[in-house]
């Protein structure tokens, strides 16, 4: 059956954005105490009692993150519409669970009615340009003015699309045969994804990567 219906945010997805955005923030203090712990580490002068307090530090977010996320897996699965669109989302080169999950958080608590370009604008991955004085224009550079939790969530699958995804990688190394810098070519496979996201939940379809780029020739 044609997954095409779209539904105001359900009790659900606000939880899971909750849940989500919460193993972000722990994720950020794990990896600062890993840090810490390899520089501390690395010192003869760093006491014992430190390397063990970080370490269980390190170990007890970790563990955190784990239930955090088993129980967002636990939502999703209540939910046919986060369930659908999850199993979707893994669908597409380049995101796996994780990302998945990030992206499924951001987007199902969108406004049902908002166009693609709405999509990229909230992502603040729509291109921006800068004038100095009155003619001269710079290069283009993303807006950033929007989602920063989605913008995270987009990277990780654009650089792992660009490098595994025949489709997504042969329009990367177009984008830098034409002289594009590598944040630049990568910024635009990320929107590309995030068209392919809004695609696929309004179709119920799985991610094709002909589709997405159309003119781009395998060879």
């Amino acid at each position: 059956m044609p997954f095409t219906a779209w539904v105001a945010p359900s009790l659900g997805s606000m939880r899971l954005r909750s849940i989500v955005r919460h193993v972000e923030s722990l994720s950020v203090q794990s990896a600062q105490n890993q840090n810490r712990l390899h520089a501390a580490q690395g010192s003869t002068s760093t006491p014992g009692c430190i390397l063990q307090d970080l370490k269980r530090s390190v170990a007890s977010l970790e563990l955190r993150i784990h239930k955090l996320r088993r129980e967002a897996m636990t939502l999703v699965r209540q939910d046919d519409l986060l369930r659908k669109r999850f199993e979707l989302l893994v669908s597409i080169p380049g995101i796996a669970q994780v990302s998945a999950m990030q992206l499924l958080a951001e987007l199902s608590t969108l406004p049902s009615d908002l166009t693609v370009r709405e999509w990229v604008v909230h992502s603040g991955l729509d291109p921006a340009h800068e004038i100095s004085g009155s003619s001269v224009r710079k290069a283009s550079r993303i807006s950033r003015a929007g989602n920063r939790h989605l913008r995270r969530a987009l990277y990780m699958p654009a650089l792992v699309a660009s490098r595994c995804d025949p489709h997504a990688k042969a329009f990367f190394e177009n984008l830098l045969a034409r002289k594009k810098a590598r944040l630049q070519a990568l910024i635009a496979v990320a929107r590309k994804l995030l068209h392919a996201i809004y695609g696929i939940f309004r179709s119920g379809l799985k991610y094709e990567g002909t589709k997405l780029f159309p003119r781009i020739t395998l060879s």
